[in-house]
């Protein structure tokens, strides 16, 4: 059975080797200035939203790039998991809920996904999915608002302008 998956899903690179890529993501996320001009809070849950928008956006270009990037986009996200996981266990999360934990974390990533794809999407609202996945409905400032916006869509673009080959290296912007 073991081979039959292994001749359908082919060789299975290790995880570890997208580890410079997960990193970039993360870097990306915590830049200061989302916290500090973006008025997203600098607290355990605005670090997740900022590190699953992150993610959602690396996973929506991997997606454009096709089945050369399907195994790529699995294995970054198994990362995600076993770090989101470890930040649990961290917080002193116990096993028995440890997985729902993690359930829900999954959940919400792929809420992102389809809120960032339609909201990227021509004539989508990419501020409306903001407001709902960074900013909770906040009361927020415009420029902060703006902020948040233009950063993510400079992201998207720079995302755009790479390669596959580039993107795994870790160069995400």
């Amino acid at each position: 059975m073991v081979t039959l998956f292994k001749r359908i899903l082919g060789p299975r690179i290790d995880a570890d080797a997208f580890a410079p890529l997960y990193a970039s993501v993360v870097a990306r996320a915590r830049l200061p200035h989302w916290y500090r001009d973006g008025a997203v809070p600098d607290t355990i849950d605005g670090r997740f939203d900022m590190v699953s928008t992150v993610l959602a956006l690396l996973l929506l270009r991997l997606e454009t790039l096709g089945e050369p990037a399907r195994e790529s986009s699995a294995r970054v996200t198994e990362l995600f998991i076993s770090d989101m996981d470890g930040q649990l266990r961290q917080r002193g999360i116990g096993d028995l809920v440890v997985g729902k934990h993690v359930g829900r974390m999954m959940s919400q990533l792929g809420g992102r996904l389809t809120a960032y794809r339609e909201g990227l999407a021509e004539g989508g609202d990419l501020a409306g999915a903001i407001d709902r996945n960074i900013h909770r409905g906040a009361d927020v400032p415009v420029a902060a608002r703006a902020h948040v916006e233009q950063g993510l869509r400079a992201l998207v673009a720079a995302l755009a302008a790479r390669d596959l080959a580039q993107i795994l290296t870790g160069e995400i912007a």
